[in-house]
């Protein structure tokens, strides 16, 4: 199978208006069932009984969710990466894989529409203010797509352009979702998703104000301080519009990449280890989290091996009762202790006091298995485990076979996400890191 990463990027204009957006997320939902369909009757032909629910997770709805997604971007595209990131649990690793190349090679704006963009949030005589501007994107995402420029004065930055009309469409954006989700098979029939996507609705409208971004990553930037291997680019304030978000252009390649080819054991040992040091200091140091472990939000330089850090827009602050319940966790699962482990995950609000027991042995079983790695003494070969796959069979059986009707505080859940997203890194690199000493300051 290609990786959807591989192809080209390509134009297209942002779709406006809630009916036209709706059409686009239907035609999705569409394609997805007649797939499903066509899938279904082969197997039936075979002798096969169908399975609704795996015949809508199959690669080839993968890829044309990917596609609309792609088209769309916005909410409904910020949903596929949050699915691709968080699918080891519950979608087939093929699919969140190919969901997962959503990640920076979305259609991008064609240059009518974002030299519109562009007079827009700079006036008429936009260029002027510049020595050189490329309109060939460097990356184009959910929210925006980004642009290498260089100002009269000799500054390189990167312009992150947010897509015309992505903050209109984010409320009706997530009400075509909360249909979505009812798709046979996507979600279990008793699990209400309305607490989550609520969340993340908040979350969008957050990423989108470009100028809350530019005070989060200054914050983050000062929070972290120097460091030899950490870079979080300066904002350009001048540069800088509700809409534009202008910063130091920093060189390098999403660090995913470095799992392609025979990059040098050390080299990938050593990204994946700064990233894992970074996690653990963002939620018990620094209690500022940037949530969003999006591959293409780390670039790493290989000439002075720095890696950079991009985009801000999903950085939350974490409460110091949050951060001591999430250190007992830890601790629980560093020592294997079922009891305390239970204990932790009920008071931080991973279970709750009326949850089946099933539900509560399933919870409590998946986060010790998680905590493998916290366990191991010594450097934990990610590239040789296959951790990922047992915790995505047990999640996925535990997610649509016992019951499970509540998720998590949504804070907790896009936490999660970041520590899970960072291993699932290490996962991808083929990575060795010392889990247990990276842990063991601060638990």
């Amino acid at each position: 199978m290609s990786d959807p990463t591989d192809t080209p990027p390509r134009s297209a204009p942002v779709p406006q208006g809630r009916t036209r957006r709706f059409l686009h997320l239907s035609r999705a939902v569409g394609e997805m069932a007649a797939g499903a369909a066509a899938e279904g009757l082969q197997q039936l032909a075979r002798g096969q009984r169908p399975d609704l629910s795996q015949l809508m997770l199959t690669p080839a709805n993968a890829r044309r969710l990917a596609e609309r997604l792609s088209q769309m971007r916005g909410a409904v595209m910020k949903m596929g990466q949050l699915m691709s990131m968080d699918g080891q649990g519950v979608l087939p690793p093929q699919f969140a894989a190919l969901l997962g190349g959503l990640r920076d090679r979305a259609h991008h704006m064609p240059a009518t529409q974002l030299t519109e963009v562009l007079q827009a949030e700079y006036g008429a005589d936009w260029h002027r203010r510049f020595r050189r501007f490329s309109f060939e994107p460097i990356a184009a995402a959910s929210i925006g797509q980004v642009h290498r420029a260089e100002t009269l004065d000799g500054r390189v930055l990167a312009l992150k352009i947010q897509y015309p009309g992505v903050r209109r469409s984010i409320d009706s954006d997530m009400a075509n979702l909360a249909l979505l989700a009812r798709t046979p098979g996507l979600m279990p029939a008793v699990l209400d998703p309305a607490p989550l996507l609520e969340r993340v609705r908040q979350q969008l409208h957050a990423e989108t104000d470009y100028r809350a971004e530019a005070r989060a990553a200054t914050e983050y930037r000062a929070r972290l301080g120097p460091d030899p291997v950490l870079n979080v680019p300066e904002v350009h304030e001048d540069h800088s519009t509700a809409h534009i978000l202008a910063t130091d252009f920093a060189a390098g390649v999403a660090i995913d990449r470095l799992a392609v080819g025979e990059q040098p054991q050390a080299q990938r040992d050593h990204v994946a280890s700064a990233l894992c040091r970074l996690a653990v200091r963002e939620l018990f140091q620094m209690r500022l989290v940037q949530t969003d472990p999006n591959f293409g939000n780390y670039l790493f330089d290989t000439a002075s091996g720095r890696i950079s850090l991009l985009d801000f827009g999903a950085t939350e602050p974490v409460a110091p009762l949050r951060v001591e319940q999430l250190r007992e966790l830890a601790r629980a699962l560093r020592d294997g202790d079922e009891e305390r482990t239970r204990a932790a995950a009920l008071s931080a609000g991973f279970i709750g006091a009326g949850d089946a027991p099933a539900q509560v042995q399933g919870v409590v079983g998946l986060m010790l298995m998680s905590g493998e790695a916290l366990r191991h003494e010594g450097p934990y070969d990610f590239g040789a485990s296959d951790l990922f796959a047992r915790v995505f069979e047990r999640g996925r059986a535990q997610f649509f076979g016992a019951g499970y009707a509540r998720t998590p505080p949504p804070d907790l859940i896009f936490l999660q996400r970041k520590f899970a997203g960072t291993f699932m890194l290490c996962g991808r690199l083929r990575a060795r890191v010392d889990v247990k000493r990276v842990f063991g300051g601060e638990i």
